[in-house]
């Protein structure tokens, strides 16, 4: 699996959302201003080539739908951070959430309680 864009992880988020539909469909899911038709039909393919989406053909149009799911794709991205900036180390990870003050003596709590649940 590879990292996608954020053109991409864009429009995968609005797949994943939708579950399957055609460009038009994730264009009107978009914010405005929208993307022309075929800068996002240029994506979808992209996506297709990638193994992320497949499409079903009616004709000349498809409708494209998620190969990859979003938690997949979201561990792996994580993944790919905890390796890159973090060296693999949960200890690092914590250390950074606590020095910037992103847990809180209940997030603490929670992660004990998880903790003690995996023994």
């Amino acid at each position: 699996m590879e990292q996608l864009t954020k053109a991409e992880e864009k429009i995968m988020r609005i797949l994943w959302k939708i579950k399957k539909g055609f460009v038009k469909d994730i264009i009107s899911e978009m914010e405005d201003p929208k993307p022309p038709y075929n800068t996002v039909s240029s994506v979808v393919r992209l996506l297709k080539d990638k193994g992320f989406v497949d499409a079903k053909a009616y004709g000349r149009t498809h409708e494209y739908f998620p190969l990859v799911s979003k938690n997949k794709y979201r561990k792996f991205s994580f993944m790919q951070l905890f390796q890159n900036y973090f060296d693999n180390s949960h200890e690092e990870l914590l250390s950074f959430m606590v020095e910037n003050k992103e847990l809180k003596e209940k997030d603490v709590q929670e992660i004990k309680e998880l903790l003690k649940k995996m023994d």
